[in-house]
């Protein structure tokens, strides 16, 4: 009931959930340095399926926190310890973060 409370909220006052701006920005973010890295990468087109999966999540609203967590978790382990990748990822991260944790 929350989830939709907020996504009504949204859409009458026309502004978007700061979060998920945050998210949108992150990912974006994410996908320009990992389509710029060029080394072999041999998760890469999971990477990029996933973030593919969370932007269109986030244009469509707040998205459910449970599956974009898993986005992450499957983000993460294809980009492994990419240092050139970190920040980015760091950042998609906290984004996810701010959503809070899963309904438990």
């Amino acid at each position: 009931m929350r989830k939709e409370a907020t996504e009504r909220r949204a859409v009458v006052l026309g502004q978007e959930d700061p979060r998920v701006l945050g998210l949108r920005r992150a990912i974006t973010r994410l996908h320009r340095e990992l389509a710029g890295y060029r080394a072999r990468l041999a998760d890469r087109q999971i990477a990029e399926e996933e973030l593919a999966a969370v932007e269109t999540m986030a244009r469509e609203g707040v998205p459910e926190v449970a599956r974009l967590r898993g986005s992450l978790l499957l983000i993460a382990g294809a980009i492994g310890s990419v240092s050139a990748l970190s920040e980015a990822l760091t950042e998609v991260r906290k984004a996810v973060e701010l959503f809070g944790a899963p309904p438990g």
